[in-house]
């Protein structure tokens, strides 16, 4: 099968030549959204989530009937560093869950009609220890980022891209830290849940790869490559995707945040397809999301992954797109108008 991206230069290409919503879809969404029985502005952020998907489905009238959650999972080599509370195994345990529908995000998947898929990239082979080599070399990342970008279908009214992978809370604040800056520790938070000392060796592990990989972790592709992760690298493929087909996403938690964080520095206007479907309870999260500039639909605590966060903000958007889509018009519903 042919790639989507045959190199690394071609991807650059494609962050720096992006398409841009519809505004004609939004002008007409917004006058549709003028003469409907509410004050104006009364649905608040709704509104908004109805005119950014009118924008990217090139529609008046959006639409949520095909939603594709795409999950991706990937080992890390870091794990060996002590980082996390889970052993490397249950990535491909949980694998076999999401296979089985036994996993949350497969409940909300059904809850919403979303078909699914999981993309497992080369679970035997687990990425290196990226405190003492690059996590991938280039041929390895853009294997996945072009899994990434071929995991999204042609015609998808919403992307949720979602993930696993033990130790991948390390990779995503190793490369959060190196794309936006700032403080090593406020990047670095519990991930699968742990504290004290361990939490301390994982802050540490985190700024020993930072100070090993130095100044080259300035280019936003290659920090993917150098401290990031298999599942990571398919991510950014599928955001940069859905961007070049005009597919509006909804952005889970922190690594999935990260992953998409590396578009945004190749193009300031990158995520401008994305919604944040949640701001996860991983500390680094926040933070993030006030660098990618994004305002979450939710806050409720949430730290699984696998785009659970993001899909049960699908609720949301279908809320939005019903009102719109069903409410009276003040002319149809012999209303008056304020005058």
């Amino acid at each position: 099968m042919t790639q989507p991206f045959r190199d690394i230069a071609a991807i650059r290409a494609a962050a720096a030549s992006l398409p841009d919503a519809d505004i004609t879809a939004v002008a007409s969404a917004r006058a549709r959204d003028g003469e409907l029985t509410k004050p104006a502005g009364a649905l608040a952020r709704l509104e908004e989530c109805v005119f950014h998907l009118a924008g990217w489905q090139h529609r008046a009238m959006p639409r949520l009937e095909a939603i594709r959650i795409a999950i991706f999972a990937g080992n890390h080599g870091v794990t060996a560093r002590g980082v996390s509370a889970y052993p490397a195994d249950v990535t491909v345990q949980m694998v076999a869950n999401f296979e089985r529908g036994g996993a949350a995000i497969n409940q909300l998947a059904r809850l919403h009609g979303a078909t699914m898929s999981v993309a497992a990239l080369d679970l035997d082979r687990p990425t290196r220890d990226f405190t003492i080599s690059a996590a991938m070399d280039e041929a390895e990342c853009l294997a996945a980022v072009n899994a990434g970008a071929a995991a999204v279908p042609a015609q998808c009214d919403l992307l949720i891209p979602g993930e696993m992978g033990i130790g991948n809370t390390t990779a995503a604040a190793a490369l959060a830290a190196a794309l936006f800056g700032g403080n090593v520790a406020s990047w670095v938070g519990p991930g699968t849940g742990v504290s004290g000392d361990a939490l301390s060796n994982k802050i540490s592990v985190v700024d020993a790869a930072l100070k090993f990989h130095g100044e080259t972790l300035g280019d936003p592709l290659e920090a993917l490559c150098r401290v990031g992760g298999r599942e990571l690298a398919a991510l950014f493929g599928a955001v940069l995707m859905a961007r070049l087909q005009s597919v509006p996403v909804l952005l889970d938690g922190f690594v999935v945040g990260a992953a998409a964080g590396v578009l945004a520095r190749l193009n300031p206007a990158g995520l401008d397809h994305c919604l944040a479907g949640h701001v996860s309870a991983e500390p680094g999260h926040r933070q993030l999301l006030a660098k990618l500039q994004k305002a979450a639909l939710l806050d409720l605590g949430m730290r699984l992954g696998e785009g659970a966060g993001a899909a049960v903000a699908i609720g949301l958007l279908k809320a939005a797109v019903a009102c719109h889509a069903g409410m009276a018009t003040f002319a149809e519903a012999s209303v008056s108008q304020r005058n």
